[in-house]
């Protein structure tokens, strides 16, 4: 009896393999640390929920992110902690780009399924890139010495100040929130900038900035605790 299969399960099967034969050709093409990370990844983890991390806003966002902390900061940086780093499509994006010179980043996210998608996409970075299981809340910022701590998810926050308040001072941070109120999981938004900005209350603000995107305005502030 010829064996069939169901229509889903082929289309399924032909988009990855697809996929993988576009993003390797895009490699070759561009030379991009991150392209070639992207492929290994789609090989590795079929199940990821690539279709999020790199839409256009999650891109557009972490470019942002990216261009204002090599204005505001600059590009060279002993140790970077990430933190809700998910599958580390921020540090692939900075370590694809040459201007930033990076010892080393972690990337530390609470769920325990996205810490492998994470060191198959920043493959390329070595030992310069960590990624690690564990509550923000947990960690003992004043023993890892960060030079820029990074949180682009604020409105997942219940008491941001509180958090805030376990990093040493004078740490450098970049802080992304949004007033995305509509999304449940988003427990601590804010109306505009200027709240962001009274709500983080840092000692010196080097930028302040909001994106405008379809559903929501995000808000970004670079500077020191």
């Amino acid at each position: 009896m010829m064996k069939t299969t169901r229509p889903n399960e082929a289309n399924t099967t032909d988009w990855h393999e697809s996929a993988f034969d576009i993003i390797r050709g895009l490699s070759a093409y561009t030379g991009s640390s991150l392209i070639e990370g992207l492929a290994k990844v789609i090989a590795k983890y079929p199940d990821a929920d690539l279709g999020t991390a790199f839409n256009h806003k999650q891109v557009g966002s972490k470019i942002w992110a990216r261009e204002k902390l090599f204005e505001s900061l600059g590009g060279k940086f002993k140790h970077i902690v990430l933190l809700g780093g998910w599958y580390g499509v921020l540090p692939a994006m900075c370590f694809d780009d040459g201007r930033f010179d990076i010892g080393l980043l972690e990337s530390i996210d609470i769920d325990p399924e996205v810490a492998g998608i994470a060191r198959t996409l920043n493959a390329h970075a070595g030992e310069r890139f960590r990624a690690m299981t564990q509550d923000m809340y947990a960690l003992d910022y004043a023993k890892r010495g960060a030079d820029l701590v990074i949180n682009t998810s604020c409105e997942h926050i219940a008491d941001l100040p509180g958090w805030l308040s376990l990093l040493p001072r004078k740490t450098q941070v970049l802080l992304q929130s949004n007033d995305y109120f509509a999304e449940p999981t988003h427990i601590n938004c804010v109306p505009s900038l200027e709240a962001f900005r009274e709500q983080v209350a840092l000692s010196h603000v080097a930028f302040a900035g909001a994106l405008k995107m379809k559903n929501y305005t995000r808000f970004m502030v670079i500077g020191t605790v």
